[in-house]
């Protein structure tokens, strides 16, 4: 079914971004998705966990507008941008046309591209091409590029599986900052439990289709990996995820 844009409803402390009814996705005679119930206000950041295969990207699709569910009903916010594991930047374009890649190129979106860049701390390679940028720096024009579209939803589909240890912390407390000056809704795709705790103020870990253990994130900011109850909630994160030893290690 197509998404349609939400209204505001009255009395809220913000608006909904993401409400999701009895939403199901099947592929072939294999059931993806069955009945999903979800909401999403505008500046929560949500993240979904689950092995492979239970329907995390499947989701993500429907809520970007780039798959549809076979039945249910999918309300999203009209302006929303989605962030993907690999940048998909075009070589053949300069970084800052690749931010505003899909609308006419002039001085306008020029200024925009450039703010934008400056946000994500690339301001000075806008003129740089692709092939010049190391893997966490194209990731950040990704980021600039999801940016520029002024979502009221971000949409993360495990944007930083593929940086090394370091730029995947400095891309956390990138997106984090972000996250705080513009309060979109985000929904972010992970395997990492550690990640998803760090960053999400509620965790959601699919299973069998359904939403197996939606939480809230009850502990201050910034957060600990060593705190008691950062690793209570990494335990019971991984239990839902069938884990037998949480003292393995904090991914997923």
């Amino acid at each position: 079914m197509p998404a349609r844009d939400l209204p505001v409803p009255r009395g809220a402390v913000q608006p909904v971004a993401v409400r999701l009814s009895g939403v199901r996705r099947a592929f072939g005679s294999r059931p993806v998705l069955d009945g999903i119930d979800l909401e999403v206000r505008r500046g929560e950041f949500v993240s979904l966990l689950g092995p492979s295969g239970t329907g995390k990207t499947t989701l993500l699709r429907i809520l970007a507008g780039l798959d549809a569910a076979d039945g249910g009903r999918v309300e999203v916010a009209s302006a929303r941008s989605v962030v993907f594991q690999e940048p998909r930047l075009v070589p053949s374009r300069r970084v800052w046309q690749n931010v505003v890649l899909g609308h006419v190129q002039n001085r306008t979106t020029r200024r925009i591209a450039a703010a934008a860049l400056e946000e994500v701390g690339l301001g000075r390679h806008a003129d740089a091409w692709p092939k010049t940028l190391s893997g966490g720096e194209a990731q950040r024009v990704a980021l600039a590029r999801a940016l520029a579209q002024e979502p009221r939803l971000l949409l993360l589909d495990e944007p930083f599986a593929a940086l090394d240890a370091l730029t995947r912390i400095r891309m956390h407390d990138l997106v984090a900052q972000l996250w705080r000056r513009h309060l979109p809704a985000i929904v972010l795709v992970t395997h990492d439990v550690d990640e998803a705790i760090l960053m999400s103020d509620r965790v959601i870990v699919l299973s069998g289709g359904g939403i197996r253990f939606d939480t809230r994130v009850g502990l201050d900011r910034p957060r600990q990996r060593g705190d008691a109850g950062f690793t209570a909630l990494r335990a019971r994160l991984l239990a839902e995820l069938g884990v037998v030893s949480p003292q393995a290690g904090g991914h997923a």
